[in-house]
């Protein structure tokens, strides 16, 4: 065994020693190696100044408007008769709805502070006998026999109503043309419930529904998250606006929002809209849930509606189709009118809103019997409703554009 000497050490260090490794660089250096500092120095410079821009650019094209408050209800000095007009109706609102809407406390009242806005069943008795529902006189908002006048006939089957409900609007006290709107509510969860916020134009400038529009800021389905077409847990926005009932042009932004692991019945949301026009230049609407970041419709009025609509030359039976906005010269009309704002809760129906064969629904919408088969089928729904099947509404809110309806840089906020 070999012995080391003792002044030997075992690991040698294979360190380079100060001085003794030649480094030309230091001594004789390019003058072009500068350049590999400067140029991506120059580069993060000018990115800078580009993305400033863009951030400038963005902000400068945004429409900020003053506002004027139109309307601020939060409904805790009780219902407010002066500002919301209860509608008494039994024609189905044209969508062949099964609510009779009624002005009583049965079914639109506030408690607590909060308005509710409540479906009940019929009396069974004006159902099960022939019967005769008569509002003229009796306080019927509707202009047409088959609004204010129902039966129940037990021979062909016929019935009036099966349910009672509310619908209420601010047509006489409040109405805006471009500016926003804010309703603090929680969504009615109920199988064949149809609540709704939405607007309708004061004067029909443009004639009859859709052709002076419509602009629906939420509606949903009472049904729950599992319903095919979308339950509480889904709300949808729509402009509808078109030549004639049969060529509604509301596909084009119909847009749906879902909300994440909860409903709209489970608390209350923020259901708005802003429409906006800045001088000389139209500009866009919008819907949103909570925040004005959580949009649910987005139209640009970029384009005439006419040809937004993308409507056939004629109807299905060969009868031209005649642009009723052609003479506005804008591309906003039909919705530079003022409208006014509709709460209501709304009952089945046979306009397809709930589509025929699909979750157990009891009725078909092109039968004559459809109001009876859905009355007769009340026990496998109605207890659906006993937890939450009313909308509750916290706040109103409408706020008119500084330019229109007297509101100008005096009194906009």
């Amino acid at each position: 065994m070999e012995v080391r000497p003792k002044n030997e050490n075992y690991f040698k260090s294979r360190r380079i020693k100060k001085g003794t490794l030649e480094r030309p660089w230091m001594h004789d250096r390019d003058p072009r190696d500068k350049w590999h500092t400067i140029i991506p120095c120059i580069g993060l410079a000018v990115g800078v100044v580009i993305c400033a821009f863009l951030i400038w650019d963005g902000l400068r094209s945004v429409v900020t408007h003053k506002y004027c408050p139109v309307l601020e209800e939060d409904f805790l000095a009780g219902f407010n008769g002066k500002v919301w007009s209860k509608e008494v109706e039994v024609g189905g609102f044209g969508n062949g709805e099964f609510q009779q809407t009624t002005n009583t406390d049965e079914n639109v009242f506030v408690r607590d502070g909060v308005l509710h806005i409540k479906p009940t069943l019929q009396d069974a008795a004006l159902i099960e006998n022939d019967t005769v529902i008569d509002l003229r006189g009796k306080g019927c908002t509707g202009t047409k026999f088959e609004e204010c006048v129902t039966v129940t006939n037990t021979t062909n089957g016929t019935i009036v109503n099966p349910v009672k409900s509310a619908r209420i609007n601010t047509k006489l006290s409040a109405s805006i043309r471009f500016g926003r709107v804010e309703v603090v509510a929680k969504l009615p969860a109920g199988d064949w419930i149809w609540p709704a916020i939405w607007l309708l134009p004061k004067d029909n400038k443009y004639g009859d529904w859709p052709r002076s529009g419509e602009i629906d800021i939420a509606e949903t389905r009472g049904n729950n998250w599992t319903y095919p077409q979308g339950g509480n847990n889904v709300i949808s926005s729509a402009l509808h606006f078109g030549p004639n009932a049969k060529n509604d042009g509301w596909w084009r932004n119909n847009v749906k929002r879902r909300t994440l692991h909860t409903t709209y019945s489970a608390g209350f949301n923020t259901f708005g809209i802003e429409a906006s026009l800045a001088i000389w230049n139209e500009k866009y609407i919008f819907t949103y849930v909570n925040t004005r970041l959580l949009q649910v419709m987005f139209t640009q009025f970029n384009q005439p509606f006419w040809s937004y609509g993308k409507f056939p030359l004629s109807d299905s039976n060969g009868t031209r189709l005649i642009n009723p906005w052609a003479n506005t010269g804008s591309n906003i009309s039909p919705f530079d009118q003022d409208f006014y704002l509709i709460l209501d809760v709304a009952v089945g129906g046979t306009d397809g809103w709930f589509a025929d064969g699909k979750a157990g629904k009891p009725w078909i919408d092109a039968s004559l019997r459809a109001k009876r088969d859905f009355w007769q089928s009340r026990d496998d729904w109605y207890h659906t409703w006993r937890e939450q099947g009313w909308m509750e509404v916290k706040s109103v809110k409408m706020w008119q554009q500084e330019g229109y309806n007297g509101c100008d840089s005096s009194n906009a906020l």
